[in-house]
C-alpha cells in the first residue's frame, strides 16, 4: 500500500502536448443519454464535469459517431457531425474547462456492431460475417446481430473522410484532442480481427493489412488537424461480444500493430486489458505486458487500463514502467472523486451493476445515486 498522497497516479501526466494535473484518466463509457439526434445535453455537460471537480487530470468521452451513413452503433449515442453537434459540446468543454479538466472525444465507427442506427437500415463491416454474442440490453439492443454488408473502397474511404471531419469539429469544439476508437469490436477492431476481416484484398490477410484502414484513420486526421494536436488510438484483444479473442500472433502482432500506428502519427496508445487481474491478463509472449511492449516499439506515452480503481494495481503498473497514465472505468462511475480519495487516503466505493440496470443512461445513474442516499 502506498502512502497517503505518495501514490504515483498522483504525478503530473504528459500526453503529446497535453500535460495534465495528475496521470488518472476517465476511460470512455457508453452512456446512451444524447438528444435522439445525437446531440449532447446539459446533463452530460455535469457528468463530465464532475470527473475534473473530482480531480481526474484526464477525461475521455465515451464513444461518439462520426457520421451519418453507418457509423452510429447505438440510439442516443452522441454525435460530432453536425454544427449543431459542435455547439452542445462545446458547453461541455466548457463546463470541464471551468473545473480545470482536459477532455479528449472518442471517435467511433459500430461498423457491424451497430444495433440502433436511424440513418440506415443496414450495417457495414470489413466482411458479411454475423458478430459473435447478441446486442447489449444495457445499450437499448435485443437478439441476435446481423450479417453486415462487405464495405466497398467507397465505403471505406467515407469512414475514414467521417474520422477526419469529426476530429476537426472535435478540435472547434473545444476538445484537447481525440481518441480513435479501435477497440471493443467496432469497425476498426473487425478489421483488425481475423474472424471477422476475411478480405482478400490489402485490408485482409496478415497483420500488417488488417490494421492499415485503422492507420490510414489516424493519417488522415493527423492531416487534417496539424502535427502537435493530440490524437490517441484506443486498442484491445477482447471485444464486447467477445471476452476470449486475443491477437494470434501475440507479440509479434503486437508490434506490428503498435508500430504502424505510431508511424501513422498517433500521440498515444490507449490498451484496455482483460480483467481486474490485469498483471495476469496483459502478460504476452515472453512476460512482457502489452502496455509495457506498447511503450517499448512506439515510443509513444501508453494509457492502461482495467482494474485501475485499484490503488496497490495502479501503482504498480505506474512504478514499474507498464504504462505513462491509467483510466478507470466503473471505478471512476461510483467514484467521479477518485484521485481526491487516492490523495487523502480514502477508500473507494465498490461498483454495484445496479448503476448500468436496465440501460447504462445518466437517468440511471441518478435514479441509483438517489435509492443509495435513501438506504444511507
Amino acid at each position: 500500500m502506498t502512502a497517503t498522497g505518495s501514490h504515483p497516479a498522483l504525478e503530473p501526466g504528459l500526453v503529446g502536448e497535453l500535460r495534465t494535473a495528475n496521470r488518472l484518466a476517465v476511460a470512455p463509457m457508453t452512456r446512451v443519454s444524447a438528444a435522439p439526434d445525437g446531440t449532447a445535453t446539459p446533463e452530460m455537460a455535469e457528468y463530465y464535469a464532475e470527473f475534473a471537480r473530482g480531480g481526474f487530470g484526464l477525461v475521455i468521452t465515451e464513444g461518439v459517431y462520426t457520421d451519418a451513413a453507418h457509423s452510429q452503433g447505438y440510439l442516443n449515442q452522441p454525435g460530432l457531425v453536425s454544427e449543431r453537434h459542435v455547439a452542445a459540446w462545446r458547453e461541455v468543454t466548457a463546463a470541464v474547462g471551468e473545473a480545470a479538466g482536459t477532455i479528449v472525444a472518442q471517435l467511433m465507427h459500430a461498423g457491424a456492431l451497430s444495433q440502433g442506427n436511424p440513418y440506415r437500415d443496414d450495417t457495414a463491416g470489413p466482411s458479411a460475417v454475423v458478430p459473435r454474442g447478441v446486442k447489449m440490453p444495457e445499450y437499448g439492443g435485443h437478439g441476435p446481430w446481423t450479417a453486415p454488408r462487405e464495405m466497398s473502397r467507397a465505403d471505406m474511404a467515407e469512414a475514414i473522410d467521417g474520422f477526419a471531419a469529426s476530429a476537426a469539429n472535435a478540435r472547434r469544439a473545444g476538445f484537447q484532442g481525440v481518441e480513435v476508437h479501435a477497440a471493443n469490436g467496432y469497425l476498426l477492431d473487425q478489421f483488425l480481427t481475423d474472424y471477422t476481416n476475411l478480405r482478400e484484398d490489402s485490408y485482409g490477410g496478415p497483420v500488417a493489412d488488417r490494421v492499415r484502414l485503422t492507420a490510414e484513420v489516424v493519417a488522415a486526421i493527423r492531416a487534417e488537424v496539424g502535427p502537435d494536436w493530440c490524437v490517441g488510438v484506443r486498442l484491445s484483444q477482447t471485444k464486447v461480444n467477445d471476452f476470449r479473442y486475443r491477437w494470434p500472433g501475440g507479440a509479434r502482432d503486437a508490434e506490428v500493430i503498435f508500430t504502424a500506428l505510431a508511424e501513422a502519427g498517433a500521440t498515444y496508445l490507449h490498451i484496455a486489458s482483460e480483467g481486474r487481474d490485469w498483471i495476469e491478463t496483459a502478460r504476452l509472449d515472453g512476460g512482457v505486458t502489452i502496455t509495457g511492449l506498447a511503450r517499448r516499439v512506439s515510443g509513444l506515452p501508453v494509457i492502461a487500463n482495467g482494474g485501475m480503481h485499484d490503488r496497490d494495481l495502479s501503482a504498480q503498473v505506474l512504478a514499474d514502467g507498464h504504462a505513462d497514465l491509467v483510466s478507470v472505468g466503473r471505478g471512476a462511475l461510483v467514484n467521479p472523486d477518485l484521485p481526491r480519495r487516492l490523495a487523502e487516503g480514502r477508500a473507494a466505493e465498490p461498483f454495484d451493476h445496479a448503476m448500468l440496470s436496465p440501460m447504462a443512461t445518466l437517468d440511471n445513474v441518478r435514479r441509483w445515486r438517489l435509492a443509495a442516499g435513501a438506504a444511507a
